[in-house]
């Protein structure tokens, strides 16, 4: 049995078939008003991948967690299954270029994808931490539930550190922002 087995809490309820019929690019532009921070999650002790991603949040301080949320078809989604550890580098507003490389799929994969990237291995779990990043936060997988073609993976947070920049990147309808100084 696998963890995805365990701990998934079964398939999201059926569409109301009386509810709105909703066209997938309104949706993305509705859900797009809605300004995030740009991470980049990163799995893999041995072979290290990562991506790009803004679905990332704080769950409680009182145990120390966190979700990211992972496309099903991602290749850092069964990694992240494999591993059962992650980490999130939080980007500062600089760091734009190194969240379009992390969300281009031509990128180089395998040993070659953290060429060109400053990272510095977890201490608890092995996974990059980007050098430059604005924050950073290790984690122990500790349970994955379905969310539709995603999977929400929740994170115990196992160590974290920061960076000395104030300054977040943002991304908003479509595209990256930097906070006005």
């Amino acid at each position: 049995m696998t963890l995805v087995d365990r701990l998934s809490v079964g398939p999201p309820p059926a569409a109301d078939p009386t509810g709105p019929d909703l066209a997938l690019g309104e949706l993305r532009g509705v859900l797009g008003r809605f300004a995030t921070g740009v991470t980049v999650l990163t799995t893999g002790r041995d072979t290290p991948q990562g991506m790009t991603a803004n679905s990332f949040t704080s769950v409680s301080l009182e145990p120390p967690m966190i979700l990211v949320c992972v496309k099903r078809t991602a290749a850092l989604h069964d990694a992240i299954l494999t591993e059962k550890a992650f980490a999130v580098s939080v980007l500062a507003g600089h760091q734009q270029d190194v969240a379009k490389y992390f969300a281009d799929r031509g990128r180089p994969r395998g040993s070659r994808e953290f060429e060109t990237v400053d990272s510095t291995p977890g201490q608890h779990t092995g996974a990059p931490v980007l050098t430059d990043a604005q924050a950073w936060l290790e984690c122990g997988l500790a349970a994955v539930y379905d969310g539709g073609d995603h999977s929400i993976f929740l994170g115990s947070v196992l160590d974290i550190g920061r960076g000395e920049t104030d300054d977040p990147l943002l991304y908003f309808g479509g595209g990256f922002h930097q906070m006005p100084a």
